[in-house]
């Protein structure tokens, strides 16, 4: 992230991946947290390039059952991959806004190939309660929201695979989950296998969140065009976030989230955020939303000192 440089804003209000209706309304719910005004304070110009246009699952048959909405959230996917390989195009930094982490597929892809365009690959910090590893074939729900991470690396359904004509999208060893405690047994296999290095709750409990940070940063930076952070709200704990539609007791808190923004901002190294699974129905007057943009002010450059 360049000092001075345009946010490109862009909403992805897909619930189509998700189990639970509500995260479609995750854009507007950070709009009006006041995340426009929260961004310009620190510095950056803004372009709010709105939504992307995305189906109700209402009006839709779910298709198959290990894989949901297969065929609408490829197409969401790749109207996200074109507005975001557009902002890329202009210089711009993307700041995606979900829905559910499906929309990550689309973002993703655009990122790899735009870099990929100048010899470069990206490095992913997946921070998630969930390793999102699944696949058509593992899957317990069929929720494609569960399978975005296996998508990148090249696993599962081929539609969503070989969205932007190439596969895989990320290299195994530049991508770091932080905050899992919440895995299928056949996933935990997936990501034992993958390559992935992956930090648990566990490991953030006994080595302490400034040497996991540290390390994921070392990793995901190393060799590469910088690094790429998907949010999913449900990394986080309950208690200090609670409007997400999969909640998971013991995730990460208030000050150990903002600690990873703060030193991702002093790396200079990010490259594109995105922000997803907030379900404004299930929040408290707004307070994920809020946290959502303290964190992204925290990520922008924002000190206590």
């Amino acid at each position: 992230m360049r000092k001075g440089q345009t946010v490109s804003i862009i909403g992805a209000p897909l619930d189509l991946g998700a189990g639970h209706r509500g995260v479609d309304a995750g854009p507007s719910a950070l709009r009006i947290a006041g995340l426009v005004p929260a961004i310009r304070e620190m510095g950056y110009p803004v372009a709010d390039e709105g939504n992307i246009h995305v189906q109700i699952p209402e009006a839709l048959p779910e298709g198959e059952s290990n894989a949901k909405f297969l065929e609408e959230v490829a197409q969401a996917c790749e109207h996200q991959r074109l507005k975001v390989y557009e902002a890329l195009k202009k210089g711009n930094f993307p700041l995606v806004l979900g829905g559910d982490h499906s929309i990550a597929i689309g973002t993703i892809a655009a990122m790899s190939a735009y870099y990929r365009e100048h010899d470069q690959e990206i490095g992913v910090i997946w921070v998630d309660a969930h390793a999102d590893m699944n696949t058509p074939d593992t899957t317990h729900s069929g929720n494609i929201h569960g399978m975005p991470l296996a998508v990148g690396l090249g696993m599962g359904a081929s539609e969503l695979v070989n969205l932007g004509g190439f596969a895989p999208k990320l290299n195994p060893e530049h991508v770091v989950l932080i905050g899992i405690r919440d895995l299928d047994l056949e996933e935990k296999k997936l990501v034992k296998e993958s390559g992935v290095k992956a930090y648990t709750m566990t490991d953030i409990d006994e080595l302490g969140m400034s040497t996991v940070i540290r390390q994921a940063i070392e990793i995901a930076g190393a060799g590469t065009a910088g690094i790429h952070l998907s949010f999913d709200f449900d990394g986080l704990d309950p208690d200090v976030a609670p409007g997400v539609g999969t909640p998971v007791r013991g995730g990460i808190r208030y000050r150990e989230a903002h600690l990873l923004m703060e030193k991702l901002a002093l790396t200079r190294r990010l490259i594109g955020i995105e922000m997803v699974e907030l379900n404004p129905i299930l929040d408290v007057r707004n307070k994920t939303a809020e946290l959502g943009v303290e964190l992204i002010q925290s990520a922008f450059g924002k000190r206590i000192l």
